[in-house]
């Protein structure tokens, strides 16, 4: 079929448009009037489905479009959640695998601190310190206002049993500070407190009280020990001390005298030769002279006091036997 269109003038100027179809087949000719109301309206319902149609196609696309874009989206948060999820799992191995050797550690201090209590206790025994003062047994009495709730007891919180094992640590360090020094202060007490014999050998030729005065026989008060020996014998001391005194002096010939703390102070005296010099300090059974019979002495002897607080005592006391 051959299409043609042809326009035309109306006598009245009124522009008309006709659209004149050929046919072949038949070889007969047949005219649209486009000026018709008809016609526009069938022209306008073509037009407007053609358009409706094109738009639905349109919007089909896009949502076409959408929808894969959407499902692109899907699909890389599904990717970025699947490996932070691995990540998470990572870092929760990690996190057990660091609680467990804390958990290992604290049980390792534990037993140090049970070790420290079993230590603490022998020393408390072989001191012979009551234990009332030192308890490695119990916990001593605490409190204090609480704070927060209750936490359970399904999770440990490492922070709180790192703290109790820190203050259970430092508690049971103070413990056995205080107990070192209240042996050492007894150790350095027994050291300082006289005991014993100023000679290794020899035998009491006087003793301390109301006696005959050798040179004049007028009874006089002795205020020693005298031990009786050989010249040239070892003198020794009863206690550790600083030495205050090492030289002649009247009556006594030639003097030791050592300060002891605690208000004592031991004198040898009559000696032949000192050994030791004045500020130098000294341990029990040090060397400090040689037997002698310088001063007032009738003898190879050495006269041995004690004095507490400034005022002789009797040596014996001190001595033993």
């Amino acid at each position: 079929m051959l299409r043609c269109l042809s326009a035309s003038f109306q006598a009245n100027g009124v522009f008309g448009m006709n659209i004149i179809f050929l046919s072949r087949r038949e070889g007969r000719a047949r005219s649209l009037n486009l000026a018709h109301p008809l016609t526009w309206g069938l022209l306008s319902s073509a037009a407007a489905l053609l358009l409706g149609s094109v738009f639905a196609f349109g919007l089909y696309l896009g949502r076409g479009d959408h929808q894969r874009f959407a499902l692109s989206d899907t699909l890389r948060l599904g990717g970025v959640l699947t490996q932070q999820k691995a990540q998470i799992a990572e870092l929760k191995q990690q996190l057990q695998l660091r609680i467990d050797a804390m958990a290992m550690r604290l049980g390792e201090v534990n037993a140090h601190v049970i070790r420290l209590d079993a230590l603490g206790k022998r020393l408390t025994e072989m001191a012979d310190i009551s234990s009332r003062e030192f308890n490695f047994d119990h916990e001593p009495p605490r409190g204090g206002a609480a704070e927060g709730e209750g936490l359970s007891a399904q999770i440990p919180d490492l922070s709180r049993m790192l703290s109790e094992l820190e203050q259970k640590v430092d508690l049971r360090q103070s413990q056995l500070a205080a107990l070192q020094n209240a042996i050492l202060a007894r150790e350095l007490k027994a050291e300082i407190h006289p005991q014993g014999r100023p000679v290794e050998e020899g035998f009491i030729s006087s003793y301390f009280g109301e006696r005959e005065d050798p040179f004049d026989g007028r009874e006089a008060f002795h205020k020693g020990v005298d031990f009786a020996g050989t010249a040239g014998q070892t003198v020794i001391a009863v206690a550790a001390g600083i030495v205050t005194w090492a030289g002649e002096r009247t009556g006594f010939g030639k003097l030791i005298e050592i300060n002891h703390g605690d208000g004592f102070v031991t004198r040898y005296a009559h000696n032949e030769r000192t050994l030791v010099s004045v500020g130098q300090t000294v341990k029990r059974g040090d060397a400090l002279a040689l037997m002698g019979s310088t001063g007032r002495s009738t003898g190879p002897h050495v006269h041995f006091e004690v004095l507490r607080n400034g005022r002789q005592v009797d040596p014996l006391t001190f001595i033993g036997h």
